[in-house]
């Protein structure tokens, strides 16, 4: 099998690394000792956030609202849990790493096409791309073009699979279009794994130069212990991370309530101490988070209906062709 595509790790590494980040695997499910409570909510989300839940949801169940309420909860990438939820996966609270992950399920009927329709646009985190390298950055690496330096190896996850690596490429779409995006594939990404959180473990293994991921990602592996620094490039682009509350949650009261949670200063500030860039600006003010100078958002390329048929269709799609060429399966 082509070595772009395979990323085998040994479980019991896996494991190990995982731990290591304070967060799961791929495709993780449990309850995270959150289970107890006369009304159970099913929480799907991207794999990143896991490290904000675990300290969120037993923060949530101290206060009125979260008394007596458990969970669920499912960690993946986010392409694959939105497409889980769509083909039946049961879900009070989703939460995806890009919103095309959230109109599939609007599309679907699952979500109310209101998602989006309050002070932070739906959306309960931000973030930037980093450039994580190896403790004291040993290659060198600053900016963008420093990734295409001869023998620099680069990890990035699926763009089919992942919306971290959606990210990833429009950053280095807006630092050098097209044409550095396919030099950047096709000559210095040797594995993309499925998940933002996989491409963590990877790198983290040993694997690779340097990881291109989300700037929380990178906190997250320092505040854990890892051995890494890294780069805020300044081109760059606006993550925003979206959640909502399904329709047909058997409990939508207690999973408002939690998703309010999450957007009151006390949940804005545990996304702020796991490296994520609170939405609600009060809260936001109280960290030191850098601001590239060329930061572009989703409306600045033309917004995601535009982007997505533009670069990630697996039939006509730019980014697709390249990833096709480099024999990477597009394959949703």
């Amino acid at each position: 099998m082509n070595r772009r595509i395979l990323l085998l790790l040994p479980l019991a590494a896996a494991a190990v690394i995982a731990a290591g980040c304070g967060g799961a695997s791929d495709a993780s499910t449990g309850d995270g000792g959150a289970s107890n409570g006369s009304t159970k909510l099913s929480l799907v989300a991207y794999s990143t956030p896991q490290v904000v839940y675990d300290d969120a949801i037993p923060a949530f169940q101290k206060t009125a609202a979260g008394k007596d309420i458990g969970f669920d909860q499912s960690y993946g990438a986010s392409g694959d849990q939105s497409r889980a939820v769509a083909g039946g996966l049961g879900a009070d609270v989703v939460e995806f790493s890009l919103e095309p992950d959230m109109k599939r399920l609007v599309d679907a009927g699952l979500v109310a096409p209101s998602w989006n329709q309050n002070a932070h646009k739906g959306f309960v985190s931000d973030s930037v791309i980093a450039l994580v390298v190896r403790k004291g950055n040993p290659k060198g690496i600053h900016d963008w073009n420093d990734l295409l330096k001869p023998g620099i190896e680069v990890i990035t996850p699926n763009p089919f699979t992942s919306g971290s690596a959606k990210w990833n490429l429009l950053g280095a779409f807006v630092h050098g279009g097209l044409p550095f995006v396919k030099a950047l594939l096709t000559q210095h990404v040797k594995v993309q794994p499925k998940s933002g959180r996989e491409a963590t473990q990877a790198f983290i293994s040993g694997q690779g130069d340097v990881l291109i991921s989300y700037e929380n990602e990178a906190i997250t592996a320092q505040q854990k212990g890892e051995k890494v620094d890294y780069v805020i490039p300044p081109d760059n682009i606006l993550i925003q991370n979206p959640i909502a509350v399904t329709k047909d949650s058997k409990h939508p009261q207690q999973a408002q309530a939690f998703v309010n949670y999450l957007w009151s200063a006390a949940g804005q500030k545990l996304f702020g101490k796991h490296g994520y860039r609170p939405v609600d600006p009060a809260v936001a003010k109280q960290f030191h988070f850098p601001t590239p100078s060329n930061l572009k958002t989703i409306d600045d390329l033309g917004g995601w209906d535009k982007i997505d048929t533009q670069f990630f269709d697996p039939d006509k799609g730019s980014i697709a062709q390249i990833e096709k060429d480099a024999g990477v399966s597009t394959a949703k």
